[in-house]
């Protein structure tokens, strides 16, 4: 096999995982405050940090209307996101990060995670997802635990 051929295959096996990425977001601020509408002036509904994925569904200005994990709708002020990179967020009430693609490798120092634990993403494996926090930590996490955009 060629190198060309090789990564295309690799492509075509990265691709479905993020799909819709067109409208896939990611908070690339140390935090940001989730809004009812789209200024300072509106009620803040949710605090989230850095690696939190949204799906863009709308844009007033630099103010962009996002949904959520949970479908939920909130405004975000633009500059605080970012389309460089993939992220991943727990959905599940907990989840174990592991040390490598599968149950059978050991749980990481600081696994179990919690539910809106947000991750950037660095790889896939099969069904496992690699990730890595804001403060660098890194791990294998199932990818039935995340939502991704």
């Amino acid at each position: 096999m060629t190198n060309k051929t090789i990564a295309s295959i690799a492509l075509l096996c990265v691709v479905p995982f993020f799909s819709g990425t067109a409208s896939a977001l990611c908070v690339g601020a140390p935090e940001a405050n989730l809004r009812q509408g789209p200024g300072t002036h509106y009620k803040t509904s949710w605090e989230v940090f850095k690696y939190m994925p949204l799906k863009k569904i709308g844009q007033k200005g630099k103010w962009y209307h996002v949904k959520d994990v949970d479908g939920d709708r909130h405004w975000v002020y633009g500059p605080l996101l970012t389309k460089a990179m993939h992220c991943a967020v727990v959905k599940t009430r907990t989840a174990n990060i592991r040390s490598g693609p599968g149950t059978g490798f050991a749980k990481a120092q600081w696994s179990p995670v919690e539910k809106y634990y947000s991750f950037r993403i660095l790889g896939t494996k099969g069904n496992w997802v690699r990730v890595q926090d804001e403060v660098f930590n890194d791990g294998w996490v199932a990818k039935s635990l995340l939502w991704t955009q």
